[in-house]
């Protein structure tokens, strides 16, 4: 009987505790109700996410009829997101995507949060993944990260063309750093004035990219060689066909970072960098960085990053460490905000709804990679792929993986055409991934 009695006391714990944060409503709990603004039809049935900042613990109700979801939640901080993919017209696709910025709950007082919906255009251009944690030395102990890449691939059956194509980044560097640009109502202080600040400099090709339907290219930004010859869990980018981040000329000139590429990667392979803050190397994060896809428009690359009138200072004032160049969102093609694992409770957005309604997780120093998550329907969908399709795939991170199942990597190498999940909401869109997919 005494043992019986210990044993539905701890159940009575355990059942206390996994109900204490989304619970029925109590004196303990608050009321929060998020509604959603700015889409002109049935706003019912959508998933919103509310996340605890502190705890990370992660609620979705959907909406009803009038755009609100309801939650019954602990005391405090928290940040709500959601995302909608609409298709208008049978070939133009949008994404409608919403954030809340902060929201204080506490005990016992009801709370009202309004998510304005942002819509933006869905690009055949995507980032289908990005490597920049780097990996474990050969001896176990040291962390080698100078082996990062970015890989882009055409979404679609059409051929992409793009001139002036940019590669930018967020300001603050790290997502877990103090972020001063924010408001008292906790809403980023550019959010609705139309651009995005990216920091440091800029990275661009210099000629007209084509990437073939459902075709792929490499872009290393650091170590453009074969680093596996002293590092053997890292990445070997001495292939003719992959393009590099390497412009010593600019400024950026640092060999730990840039040593000369590989001779079997071209010259013209090399894209060009515009730097107009300090430092001798594009200081992308290793843990958390965002990363923007863009298109400069009426004007050069360079020339748009040298116009003073296009400087904006990461929270303020006019240091140039901290200088950004505003560039128009409806220029940007694709973007990812990713967040620190190590700093689960500090991590702030840097991209507005519009440009990424998400972020995803990411553990550094392991050779994980973040990579997109495939379209199930839309891939099952295409004829060719008829026996073609991998399925079973085993290369996620923990509760972090492609819900769709299929193996990507493994589908192509049977000749698959793969169509990648693209809702401009990194939540959905990207997974966390054992290794990067240049390692066989």
């Amino acid at each position: 009987m005494k043992k019986y009695s210990i044993w539905l006391l701890a159940l009575g714990i355990w059942l206390l505790a996994a109900c204490s944060e989304q619970a029925a409503p109590s004196v303990d709990t608050s009321e929060v109700s998020i509604l959603l603004t700015g889409l002109d039809d049935d706003l019912s049935g959508l998933d919103v996410q509310l996340r605890n900042i502190n705890t990370g613990s992660v609620f979705i109700e959907q909406t009803n009829a009038q755009g609100i979801a309801t939650f019954n939640v602990t005391p405090g901080l928290y940040e709500a997101l959601t995302s909608q993919t609409r298709n208008t017209d049978g070939n133009e696709y949008y994404s409608y995507n919403g954030t809340s910025g902060q929201i204080t709950v506490l005990a016992g007082s009801p709370i009202t949060a309004s998510i304005p919906m942002k819509r933006a255009t869905i690009s055949r251009l995507v980032i289908k993944e990005l490597y920049c944690g780097g990996c474990m030395a050969d001896d176990g102990v040291t962390a080698f990260q100078y082996d990062k890449c970015v890989i882009l691939y055409n979404n679609s059956a059409e051929p992409a063309s793009y001139d002036n194509l940019c590669f930018g980044m967020s300001a603050p560097a790290n997502a877990q750093a103090n972020n001063n640009n924010y408001l008292s109502d906790g809403r980023l202080n550019y959010e609705g004035e139309g651009f995005t600040p990216l920091w440091n400099g800029i990275w661009y090709f210099p000629s007209t990219l084509t990437i073939e339907p459902y075709s792929q290219i490499v872009v290393n930004i650091h170590g453009a060689i074969d680093n596996t010859l002293t590092i053997s869990q890292s990445v070997n980018y001495a292939n003719a066909d992959y393009y590099c981040m390497f412009d010593p000329e600019s400024g950026y000139s640092n060999q730990r970072y840039c040593p000369t590429p590989s001779e079997l990667i071209p010259t013209s392979h090399y894209l060009k960098a515009a730097v107009y803050g300090l430092g001798n190397a594009w200081p992308l994060s290793n843990s958390s960085p965002s990363i923007v896809l863009f298109q400069t428009k009426g004007v050069s690359p360079a020339d748009f990053a040298q116009n003073t009138g296009n400087y904006w200072y990461d929270g303020g004032g006019n240091n140039v460490a901290k200088r950004c160049v505003k560039v128009p969102n409806n220029w940007i093609i694709d973007a990812i905000e990713v967040f620190s694992s190590d700093y689960a409770t500090q991590c702030m957005k840097r991209l507005t709804a519009d440009i990424d309604a998400g972020y995803v997780w990411m553990t550094n120093k392991k050779g994980h990679s973040i990579y997109r998550n495939v379209d199930q329907q839309a891939t099952e969908a295409l004829s060719e792929n008829e026996g073609k399709l991998v399925y079973g795939y085993t290369l996620g991170v923990d509760d972090s993986t492609d819900p769709s199942g299929i193996d990507a990597e493994a589908s192509i190498q049977k000749g698959a055409h793969i169509i990648y999940q693209n809702t401009n909401n990194a939540t959905n869109d990207f997974h966390e991934r054992q290794l990067c997919s240049l390692r066989k």
